[in-house]
């Protein structure tokens, strides 16, 4: 059963990573969280892990799974006021080799997906007069990275539709910001050589690359009243990366 006097909150992506740190860090704050993953085991998976939250299965990327969510939530009397769009893929290749398929795959899921997502949920915060839209960018969305065409695109896309949104949502007191993360902790990164994670930390001030629970930690504080006066705002959790 589910406490109607507590906030919930909307985590995509939340299975493993950043999102399942955000997940976690936001039932800690006293948030009821569903969390989204692309399979039933992964859903199955985040209900295990989080004290006070739900697992559900959504493929950002299809009009319908993210309706039957909405569906899902209707027949649940849940409404998320605080919305982390955190789901994404990579599908890394230079210009000239990237098709067509690769570049319309992120672009999709990564900007298309949020949309969708934001454009469901984002009604009921109206209606409650308070809500929270955190959109996981990325460094890169100002750095840009050879290969990643597509990924910096759709993450600099991110920082547009934020302000834009930050705009339009204002006067209903939902507040709409980026946390665009640097090189962080994962299983990309514990799999490159110990040369390669040397050269990735000599380029970065602080000397080290984050762990999820740095970028949960940013999350959690533009989720609640203490960021109640930011908005429209990216803000980087990088270690000092985007200012060489």
């Amino acid at each position: 059963m589910i406490d109607t006097s507590v906030k919930v909150a909307l985590v995509s992506g939340a299975s493993r990573g950043i999102g399942e740190a955000i997940a976690l860090r936001l039932v800690r704050e006293g948030f009821f969280v569903v969390g989204t993953a692309t399979s039933n085991e992964g859903a199955q998976l985040i209900e295990k892990k989080l004290e006070n939250g739900l697992g559900v299965v959504l493929d950002i990327r299809s009009r319908e799974s993210t309706e039957n969510l909405f569906l899902t939530l209707k027949e649940k009397n849940i409404s998320p006021v605080v919305l982390v769009n955190n789901a994404g893929i990579t599908r890394d290749n230079l210009i000239l080799r990237m098709s067509e398929e690769e570049w319309g795959d992120v672009l999709e899921t990564n900007l298309n997906g949020v949309f969708r997502l934001t454009k469901g949920l984002v009604r009921g915060m109206t209606r409650a007069r308070w809500g929270r839209i955190i959109n996981i960018g990325s460094v890169v969305g100002r750095m840009g990275n050879p290969g990643q065409s597509n990924y910096s695109a759709s993450k600099a896309a991110l920082e547009g539709l934020t302000r834009s949104l930050a705009a339009e949502l204002a006067s209903r007191n939902v507040t709409v910001n980026t946390v665009a993360p640097g090189f962080v902790t994962s299983d990309m990164t514990n799999s490159l050589s110990e040369a390669q994670q040397d050269e990735i930390n000599r380029r970065i001030p602080l000397g080290r690359v984050g762990n999820p629970d740095e970028v949960a930690g940013c999350v959690s504080f533009l989720a609640g009243e203490d960021a109640s006066y930011i908005t429209g705002q990216t803000i980087s959790v990088n270690g000092g990366l985007s200012f060489i």
